[in-house]
């Protein structure tokens, strides 16, 4: 068991599903300042996607990083910002091979198109992220034609980006994200399996979507993992009772305590992370 914590909140993602709950931020003032309340609330690390302020689909553009990053900063509430680097992977299949791929819906990049807005801004020197996502793996996204490719050359190129760059590397491993469609179910005795198999010294946190969120919490930490909750895993506090952000990672702040663990601050997420 972890007996100390860390508790990332991944506050808007990417899918428009998202966006039918109340609470879903969408324009760069509204995700700063939900990561400001989950941060207040317990998230030591809040994971930042970014949307089209007029349209609420996802986006790409470093300014909307740019005001997100400078606003929570501004805000002086001590968080790690993580900015996600997965945006540009994905690729929609046609029904009549290469004929008609890619289909609507692809947004396939290369690995530093997808990192530019990290680039931009660790150049720029004024809203460097402390951690930034490498999206590891080429998988099936969801019921359908749609999959996300991540090449070994593709990841050994991101992880030098960002070793270059300063920003330390987040693995997201897509087999510890569970319950998504098509990948590994929210089932203990297969994210069992998987822990198993990484390294001793690995610092790793698991999350399972929709109504399997706060049971992950348990049962990432009694394996030796950290937490991640938030909106863009699961909209519902409990059944058809709308979540914010603050209030998951509140929930899921009890669930830890209750079970005799404690939740480290960013301060001590920093020196853990060695980023101090």
């Amino acid at each position: 068991m972890n007996s100390d914590v860390i508790i990332t909140c991944a506050i808007t993602g990417d899918d428009t599903k998202v966006t039918k709950s109340p609470h879903c931020p969408i324009t760069p003032e509204q995700i700063a300042a939900s990561a400001v309340e989950a941060a207040r609330a317990g998230a030591a690390i809040v994971h930042i996607h970014v949307r089209d302020p007029e349209t609420g689909a996802f986006s790409m553009a470093t300014r909307h990083y740019r005001e997100v990053v400078r606003r929570v900063r501004e805000s002086k509430v001590d968080v790690l910002i993580n900015l996600t680097c997965g945006m540009g992977g994905y690729i929609c299949i046609g029904k009549e091979g290469l004929k008609d791929t890619p289909a609507p819906g692809t947004d396939f990049v290369t690995q530093r198109e997808r990192m530019r807005h990290v680039i931009e801004m660790c150049e720029e020197g004024l809203y460097r992220p402390e951690i930034a996502t490498l999206d590891c793996g080429t998988l099936n996204f969801g019921d359908g034609n749609r999959a996300y490719i991540s090449t070994p050359d593709y990841c050994r190129e991101g992880a030098g980006i960002l070793r270059e760059l300063g920003v330390k590397v987040e693995l997201e491993v897509f087999q510890l994200c569970t319950g998504i469609p098509y990948g590994v179910p929210a089932d203990v005795g297969h994210l069992l399996a998987m822990v198993n198999y990484l390294p001793a010294d690995c610092i790793w946190t698991s999350f399972a979507v929709s109504r399997m969120q706060m049971p992950w919490v348990a049962q990432s930490i009694l394996l030796g993992g950290n937490v991640r909750v938030g909106l863009e895993d699961n909209l519902y506090l409990s059944k058809g009772v709308y979540a914010s952000n603050a209030q998951l990672v509140e929930k899921a702040r009890t669930i830890i305590e209750a079970m005799g663990a404690r939740v480290l601050t960013a301060a001590q997420t920093r020196e853990r992370l060695k980023l101090s």
